[in-house]
């Protein structure tokens, strides 16, 4: 390790967790958090007190597959000492989070407002299986899921959607930009896609729980282009539960990796 007392490195932690035994992504007065879990890890190994900053909040109960978090510290790290890190980090993180790597990005890089993109989807499982009970909601009956494809592919032409924003948040702006939304089939699951430049608190929830009244029928085109110009979100379908979600990725700008001598 170096030292370079009057100079700050930033460095990226890639991980995914199991969202299950926290209360979410931010720290919490005396709920277990992913952030307070990484601080905790990392302050520990690396005799400082370390601040983390995630790529933005997820609710309880939601997994990551893609996650990206950064932290400052005044030691600059050569390969071998990041790989060391990630081993020791994984030693002494809960088993319901995974690090993936560390490495080293431009002090200018943000974890939040350097990503491009986000990509979430919702898990819906069509039978009883045990193996996915943590991480998909069943629902059994009967959905027209021709219906909620077409409507799940209009999300593109809209910006505003207060409608799917958790009332009482203080998002300071409900302009989100979707650049995808589709629905895919495979054995026993019906899984909802979606991609944008940022979301809302509780939004993705909203808007599968919105599908869901698609394909029950009690919502068709008319009513879902009437729900995003109103913004109401007592409107929209019930959010569905989060042990359903995955945050999938993040995207940030290509080469915001910086080289590790």
């Amino acid at each position: 390790m170096y030292f370079y007392p009057m100079e700050q490195f930033r460095y990226f932690i890639h991980l995914a967790y199991n969202g299950k035994d926290f209360s979410g992504w931010q720290i919490q007065p005396v709920s277990p958090s992913v952030q307070q879990a990484l601080e905790s890890a990392l302050s520990m190994l690396l005799r400082e007190k370390i601040s983390v900053t995630g790529a933005g909040r997820t609710d309880s109960g939601v997994h990551a597959r893609n996650y990206y978090a950064h932290f400052g510290v005044k030691q600059s790290f050569n390969a071998e000492e990041l790989k060391e890190l990630v081993y020791r980090m994984n030693r002494v993180l809960p088993p319901s989070v995974a690090v993936f790597d560390i490495f080293p990005v431009d002090p200018g890089i943000h974890a939040r407002f350097s990503a491009v993109s986000r990509t979430y989807r919702y898990y819906l499982t069509r039978k009883k299986n045990p193996f996915l009970t943590e991480f998909a909601w069943r629902y059994e009956g009967k959905l027209d899921i021709e219906a909620m494809k077409y409507i799940a592919s209009l999300l593109p032409e809209y910006t505003d959607f207060s409608c799917f924003s958790k009332k009482g948040s203080q998002t300071g702006s409900t302009i989100c930009y979707i650049t995808e939304s589709y629905f895919i089939e495979e054995p026993g699951l019906l899984i909802y896609h979606v991609k944008a430049n940022r979301f809302l608190r509780n939004m993705v929830r909203a808007i599968a729980g919105t599908m869901i009244d698609v394909g029950k029928g009690f919502m068709d085109e008319a009513g879902f282009r009437r729900l995003i110009t109103s913004g109401s979100r007592s409107d929209a379908g019930e959010s569905v539960p989060a042990h359903g979600l995955f945050l999938e990725d993040i995207e940030y700008p290509e080469n915001f990796r910086m080289k590790v001598g």
